[in-house]
């Protein structure tokens, strides 16, 4: 993650492109868990009760800037998402500050175990 970001803006953001099926207060959709008839999960809350915060910056990135089965497509894995891609709608110092915003909502347990496994993520690719 980039060392400046715009938390208001990103919060401005988020309301603009995330909150539709994220939820106004990042609360996610119903039944996030369960596949619905279509197969694909519901939206995630991306608040302390979902599992964005058990990923790494770069996931989340990937995942806002590709969509989520082009995402998980670099990583190897097949996977249906719901989740388009926002990369020709929102910069990635737009993208990054979506996060940050999202990021401030955390509490300091979840923020410190995020902020761990991104960093581990960041020497693994430095190796």
């Amino acid at each position: 993650m980039p060392e400046a970001v715009d938390i208001v803006r990103g919060e401005e953001r988020y309301g603009e492109f995330c909150a539709s099926c994220h939820g106004a207060n990042l609360e996610g959709q119903p039944d996030w868990r369960s596949p619905g008839p279509d197969g694909i999960l519901p939206a995630p809350p991306h608040d302390e009760t979902g599992h964005t915060w058990h990923h790494a910056d770069g996931v989340l990135f990937d995942y806002a800037k590709l969509g989520g089965k082009a995402a998980l497509g670099r990583q190897g894995l097949e996977f249906e998402s719901g989740m388009p891609g926002f990369g020709d709608q929102l910069s990635d110092a737009e993208i990054w500050n979506i996060i940050a915003y999202i990021k401030s909502t955390w509490p300091e347990r979840q923020r410190d175990i995020q902020a761990a496994r991104s960093a581990a993520s960041l020497q693994q690719e430095g190796n």
